[in-house]
């Protein structure tokens, strides 16, 4: 049964998202808690958190695109898994709501972003998705639980949507370095630092001893490889606490994307979703001042926040803003591949993707006349029709 956590709880998984969950000994402290008590709340806790590593992208020459993409109807699925046939795939979702489809994120080798351009432009070719908009973005920022929202009284989240709308128009516009535009993507790894990488996002609590055993060399060597490079050549980003605040049950999580006419405005509301214990993590659009964040809310409170997004363009402060509902049961998020890292450099298979997707559709349950020209072959009528007017 799923245990509601208490303040002190809370508590706990803010100072993890301050200190990192690799330094239980500050949370102990900074919480004036025995360390030996706060792991045992920890261990109660796990079934519902999940503590990973964010990888700053970045700096190990990957360069991230968030794409929306719209199925045809009665082939979200077929979307889904042709999305999912890119080795640098990190993260997809289904979704509905403005339409049925995909949000993906992909952490793309530099060398070849036309290529998923290419990419993308074959599942349009091929009828397996239409509509499909892609922005290439910076690094993405975590939000990690605040409990500034938190009302210990009752027992329950406080939303201060009126104070909310100030504080935006209040912010500073100094931004984190994850949402500022890198002006270049250097390979700042080799082999080891992206297979300690890939096992940090799977457990940021691993310890140097086991990540040796695992690759078979020494704890030393782990030990210089993350102080020097992981750290000492920023490959992180952050440590990430995933934790939904609210009740499952009568909450969801949303994909925005929030439009404004300069960065200065950007930046100041992107700075009011550092805290909120709503927003989970936002990257900034490339070249643009253009942000998407990951929102997850309580039904009952959706309404009011995009009641305090319609002010912010009467006020001509957000010059507009469009989302979509994630489908949370159809989630998927992955590691960086590392496998495809060899002598500092990723291996990019375009034609294998390309193949893939071919497969894929010729794999569908479909009439044998309906795969004609390898076509999705929910359109194949319409093609057929316009042939003969044509």
């Amino acid at each position: 049964m799923r245990k509601n956590l208490d303040f002190f709880d809370l508590k706990i998984l803010e100072g993890l998202g301050t200190y990192g969950p690799r330094n239980i000994t500050a949370v102990a402290k900074q919480l004036g808690l025995p360390e030996a008590t706060l792991r045992r709340r920890l261990k109660q806790m796990l079934p519902q958190i999940f503590l990973r590593a964010n990888v700053y992208h970045t700096n190990i020459g990957l360069k991230k695109v968030i794409v929306f993409a719209e199925a045809f109807q009665g082939y979200e699925n077929l979307l889904y898994h042709c999305l999912d046939a890119h080795d640098y795939l990190i993260y997809i979702s289904r979704c509905f709501g403005a339409y049925e489809g995909c949000v993906a994120i992909f952490a793309v080798p530099t060398a070849h972003c036309g290529d998923f351009e290419q990419f993308l432009g074959k599942l349009e070719d091929k009828r397996v998705a239409r509509n499909i908009r892609y922005h290439w973005s910076t690094c993405f920022q975590t939000v990690n639980l605040k409990c500034d929202w938190y009302d210990n009284d009752s027992k329950s989240w406080k939303f201060y949507w009126k104070g909310w709308i100030k504080e935006v128009l209040t912010e500073g516009t100094e931004l984190p370095f994850t949402l500022k535009d890198p002006p270049e993507y250097p390979m700042k790894a080799d082999e080891t630092d992206i297979f300690i990488l890939k096992e940090l996002e799977a457990d940021a609590t691993i310890s140097l001893k086991e990540m040796a055993s695992k690759l078979k060399t020494s704890v030393p060597l782990i030990k210089y490889h993350f102080d020097k490079h992981i750290i000492g050549r920023c490959l992180l980003e952050d440590f990430q606490v995933i934790y939904y605040p609210f009740d499952k049950s009568i909450s969801n999580g949303f994909f925005f994307m929030f439009m404004f006419d300069n960065l200065e405005k950007m930046s100041k509301f992107a700075r009011s979703l550092l805290d909120k214990p709503f927003a989970l993590s936002m990257g900034k659009v490339f070249g643009e001042p253009s942000l998407f964040a990951y929102i997850y809310l309580p039904l009952a409170e959706l309404r009011r926040f995009l009641d305090s997004l319609g002010e912010l363009v009467r006020m001509g402060f957000l010059r507009r803003y469009e989302y979509v509902l994630q489908d949370m049961k159809m989630t998927q998020r992955y590691s960086i591949p590392h496998k495809f890292f060899k002598n500092k450099s990723w291996q990019h298979e375009q034609e294998k993707y390309l193949k893939k997707v071919d497969d894929l559709i010729a794999m569908e349950t479909f009439p044998v006349e309906e795969k004609k020209r390898g076509i999705a072959p929910h359109l194949q009528k319409n093609v057929a029709f316009h042939q003969a007017c044509s």
